[in-house]
């Protein structure tokens, strides 16, 4: 491999060693296993319980995208089914309780917002969905 790709600064501050590694691969998976590690110890076995509440929101949340996937394999388009806002809402609900134990304000604010959408959008599907009903009752002009 060419020394051209790294910059002459790199190449003249730190010897080859550092700035090409065979073993860059190796270093990060280790540091990947490490940071999983420690925040097993840290975070999950200290509190399993709320360790659990995130989890398990983490993976409704994101279980609702496979279900958008699996219904636009389905039709053949792209579809977001009704199901899809009722799961992130639950959710996210969810997250927010875990975000507000951890008070995370980040997360407060995001997951507090994001209920608020999909809430909006709930709302926005049945009003149409009602008013498609009404319409074809007095298409059909019945009381």
């Amino acid at each position: 491999m060419s020394d051209d790709i790294y910059p002459p600064k790199i190449r003249r501050i730190y010897p080859p060693s550092v700035w090409w590694s065979q073993d860059w691969r190796k270093d990060m998976l280790y540091q990947i296993i490490e940071f999983f590690k420690n925040a097993v110890a840290e975070k999950i076995l200290q509190d399993p319980f709320w360790a659990t509440v995130g989890l398990s929101g983490q993976l409704i949340f994101g279980i609702r995208f496979v279900l958008q996937w699996i219904v636009s394999e389905y039709k053949k388009k792209s579809h977001i089914p009704t199901a899809f806002w009722f799961i992130s809402i639950v959710g996210s609900l969810i997250l927010l309780s875990y975000s507000i134990h951890v008070k995370n304000p980040i997360f407060i604010l995001g997951f507090s917002l994001n209920s608020l959408i999909y809430l909006r959008n709930i709302h926005l599907i049945y009003k149409s969905r009602a008013q498609k009903e009404t319409a074809t009752i007095i298409a059909k002009g019945e009381d």
